[in-house]
């Protein structure tokens, strides 16, 4: 799913990967289980180069400890103005195909472009960018949570892992939870390689049911990385106030 000409500029290559994906199963994957693999959307050159942005501080107008929070273990920084190339590509080709998903979903219209929904999210007071690169070692893990910032949220979020498994780290494993009403909670195991990407929802989802559509809450988060280095990018539509 990484072809492409090399010469290609970076928004022209993850616009062709992200046209190439079938999206009528990603939204029956979305709609059955709460999450959908892409597929590899980023080569290992591309993983390496966004890995080696972690250590430029400029970059980000956050960082994060997780422990410092109760968050678990690990840290994650976001991303300042402007993007970096590669991940502006990705947020504005997986917004397009997405919105209508999303408007589905929550029975509203979400507009057909990132650049719309952008400006929605400047007008309710969310101007900071959400991408975020996270990082984590030996011991380290992310707690169930959702990423939630202010009164506008789009319901879906991406994750790519940029580091491979097996050589750069074990343990690690990309989860999410369903807590739903008057059942327990189901767990759902993401495996992803380098590269790979899923999409999965971020606060409720709706279900149907016997007595029709009902909503259940979805958290996701990392197991423990048991050694090694994890590097994950975090895709998010939605700005943060």
């Amino acid at each position: 799913m990484c072809e492409g000409p090399a010469s290609a500029a970076p928004e022209d290559a993850i616009a062709a990967r992200v046209a190439a994906l079938p999206w009528a199963r990603v939204a029956e994957e979305l709609d059955a289980q709460g999450v959908a693999p892409l597929g590899r959307l980023l080569a290992p050159p591309e993983c390496a180069a966004l890995i080696a942005l972690y250590a430029d501080e400029p970059r980000f107008r956050r960082r994060v400890v997780m422990a410092r929070h109760g968050f678990g273990r690990g840290e994650y920084r976001y991303f300042a103005h402007p993007l970096p190339l590669l991940v502006a590509a990705l947020r504005r080709a997986l917004y397009a195909p997405l919105a209508p998903i999303a408007s589905r979903w929550e029975g509203t219209d979400y507009p057909a472009t990132l650049d719309a929904f952008t400006a929605r999210c400047r007008a309710a007071g969310q101007t900071q960018p959400t991408p975020l690169l996270l990082r984590y070692g030996p011991g380290d893990y992310n707690c169930l949570h959702q990423d939630l910032y202010g009164a506008i949220a789009f319901p879906l979020q991406v994750v790519v892992l940029l580091s491979a498994p097996g050589r750069d780290f074990s343990g690690g494993a990309f989860v999410l939870t369903e807590q739903r009403p008057r059942m327990q909670s189901r767990v759902e195991v993401v495996p992803l390689a380098e590269g790979e990407a899923a999409v999965f929802a971020v606060n409720r989802r709706p279900v149907r049911g016997t007595r029709g559509t009902y909503r259940v809450t979805v958290r996701h988060g990392v197991s423990r990385v048991r050694a090694g280095e994890r590097y994950t990018l975090g895709v998010i539509f939605h700005d943060a106030p």
